[in-house]
């Protein structure tokens, strides 16, 4: 399961595809799952509270499709969803691998820090300062700033494609790193699905939850997990040492290029590393293979997957006790194109 982030959609996974799923040796071949977020493009816009548990979404996802048993990946939004994964179903997820700097980190920070680990928390202080503006606009107002995301397409694109530039490995020429087709694809999905609100509610959801999902101290997500390191997120790149305190790490890669979408940037570099992390991970017993693959009589087939159904419902895919409600999207596509949001905090 591969889960992109913002600002980006499936889209941005496409070209690890086929590598991923018909590598030259069949024994690092994977079945690929590309769900988009629920709020980003084809999953929007959502009608209740952002999505807060779309760990839990994802491995309902995975037993309705048949698989007990996967292993995921993630960067950026999707690391954070990814690492969940790991945290909240361990009986599910063989490991995750992790290509980002969005990462958990201990909260409150242990009073033992290292050197290197109170350099990391300041250069992302420093980062904050000089360009966390956009997050700051979408975890407090994300409405205002909607309005005239979904009126201009050009700000729309100037909205995105300034991220594209400013988090790549491009060095300011971001023609070195992504075709016209690929900005202009990120862009078109959020204008034909009008969701760049509900995309951008991330930020306020993860600010303003009643009940964040958190490490509590001293914990650490237990399933193996891989790290792939992109210079290119510069003052954000988190230090080894940081990322053990909160994961089981198995491998840890410092990759020599490539920056926030390394599935765009270094797709060869991101798929050679996930098939070395999940190579040793691969002894898949009889039990943990697909559904569809099992063989057995219908009986047995249907059992299996009445089973996969009453797990699903414990998973929690229905977040009603504690969602806060909102109006339902506009039916019209036009006016649902004026009405960018889901619901209005302000």
């Amino acid at each position: 399961m591969l889960t992109h982030g913002w600002p980006s959609t499936f889209a941005e996974l496409l070209p690890i595809v086929p590598a991923l799923t018909d590598p030259p040796d069949e024994s690092d071949a994977f079945d690929v799952v590309i769900p988009s977020i629920p709020g980003f493009g084809f999953s929007g816009p959502h009608t209740a509270r952002g999505p807060r548990r779309a760990h839990d979404l994802w491995a309902a996802l995975m037993g309705e499709l048949g698989y007990e048993r996967f292993g995921a990946c993630g960067s950026d939004i999707g690391a954070r969803i990814t690492s969940r994964l790991g945290w909240y179903h361990p009986d599910r997820v063989v490991g995750i691998h992790l290509s980002s700097v969005d990462l958990e980190v201990p909260n409150p920070l242990p009073d033992d820090l290292s050197d290197v680990e109170r350099d990391y928390i300041a250069r992302g202080e420093r980062w904050e300062g000089e360009e966390g503006a956009y997050a700051a606009q979408q975890a407090t107002r994300p409405q205002t700033l909607a309005y005239g995301l979904a009126d201009s397409p050009v700000g729309l694109a100037g909205w995105i494609v300034e991220k594209f530039r400013a988090w790549s490995d491009c060095n300011g020429d971001i023609a070195s790193r992504f075709s016209y087709d690929e900005l202009l694809t990120t862009t078109t999905l959020y204008w034909v699905t009008g969701t760049i609100n509900s995309a951008n509610r991330w930020y306020y959801e993860s600010r303003h939850d009643p009940a964040p999902l958190r490490l509590p101290p001293g914990v650490r997500i237990e399933v193996p997990t891989g790290v792939a390191m992109f210079p290119g997120e510069a003052e954000l790149v988190v230090p080894r040492s940081m990322v053990e305190r909160c994961y089981r790490v198995r491998r840890w890669t410092d990759m020599p290029r490539g920056g926030h979408f390394p599935a765009l940037e270094e797709p060869d570099l991101l798929v050679e590393d996930i098939r070395a992390f999940f190579r040793p991970l691969r002894d898949r017993p009889l039990r943990d293979r697909p559904l569809r693959d099992r063989g057995g009589s219908d009986a047995d087939r249907e059992a299996r997957e009445q089973d996969v159904h009453q797990r699903t419902d414990r998973h929690g895919i229905d977040d009603s006790a504690d969602a806060e409600r909102a109006p339902e999207q506009p039916a019209d596509r036009h006016h649902a194109h004026l009405d960018p949001g889901a619901y209005d905090p302000q």
